[in-house]
C-alpha cells in the first residue's frame, strides 16, 4: 500500500513543481520584457530632457545687442528702447531699424537650433499701457478697459505688422507669433516715476515640444 502511495506521490509532486516553474517562468519573461519597455520609455525621456535643455539654453543665448533675459521676471526683454508716445500706437520712428535687426536675429537664431525634438516656437508679443501718473488711481483714465485693452493690443499688432511689411520670413512650419494686449495688467510692470516706460511691448518665446523625431 505504501510503495502505490509513493509511486502515485512523486511523479504528481514532479508535475506540480514543473508547472510552477514553468508559471514562475512566464512571470519572470514578461516582467523582464515591461522592464525592457520601462527602461527603453525612461532613456527616451532622458534623451528629450538633454535636448530640451539644449532648446532652452539655446534661446537665453538671444540676449544681447537686442534682446535680454530678465530672470526675475524669467522672460525676454527687448533691449531697443522702445516706448510708444502717449495715447499712440506708432512705432517710434526713430527706432524702426533696430526693430528691424532685433526681429531678423531673433528670426536667425531660433532658426539655428538644432534638435531632433519636433519643437515650435511660439512668440507673444505682448503690447502694455502707462497708467498717468498726474492722475489720481481711481480716476477712469487709470482703469483697466476695453479701451486700454485695444490700445495694447495695437501696439503688439504694430510690430508683427512692421516685421511682415518688412519681409521677415518667419517658417510659419516652426514660428507661431502671436499679439496680445495686457492693458494696464500683466507681470513685471514698471512702477512710480518709472510708469511711463510701460508704453511698450515685451516678447516671451516658449518652446512647444512635440515628440521625438523618429531616428533612422
Amino acid at each position: 500500500m505504501n510503495q502505490d502511495r509513493n509511486n502515485f506521490f512523486w511523479p504528481s509532486y514532479v508535475d506540480l513543481m514543473t508547472a510552477l516553474f514553468l508559471v514562475m517562468l512566464v512571470l519572470f519573461v514578461l516582467s523582464y520584457k515591461r522592464f525592457q519597455e520601462k527602461e527603453k520609455e525612461l532613456n527616451a525621456k532622458v534623451v528629450e530632457k538633454e535636448q530640451f535643455d539644449q532648446i532652452m539654453t539655446a534661446i537665453q543665448g538671444l540676449k544681447g545687442n537686442y534682446f535680454r533675459y530678465n530672470t526675475y521676471c524669467k522672460r525676454h526683454e527687448l533691449s531697443v528702447d522702445a516706448v510708444f508716445e502717449k495715447q499712440s500706437a506708432e512705432l517710434p520712428v526713430e527706432k524702426l531699424d533696430s526693430l528691424f535687426k532685433a526681429g531678423e536675429f531673433l528670426r536667425r537664431k531660433i532658426a539655428g537650433i538644432k534638435t531632433n525634438l519636433d519643437v515650435k516656437y511660439l512668440i507673444v508679443v505682448e503690447g502694455r499701457a502707462a497708467k498717468d501718473i498726474s492722475k489720481p488711481a481711481n480716476h477712469p483714465d487709470n482703469q483697466d478697459g476695453p479701451t486700454v485693452r485695444d490700445l495694447s493690443f495695437r501696439r503688439a499688432m504694430a510690430l508683427v505688422k512692421y516685421w511682415e511689411m518688412k519681409g521677415l520670413n518667419f517658417n510659419q512650419g516652426r514660428f507661431e507669433i502671436v499679439a496680445a494686449g495686457s492693458g494696464f495688467k500683466g507681470a513685471c510692470r514698471y512702477e512710480g516715476r518709472l510708469e511711463t516706460r510701460n508704453r511698450r511691448f515685451v516678447i516671451q518665446i516658449l518652446p512647444k515640444v512635440g515628440s521625438l523625431a523618429t531616428q533612422r
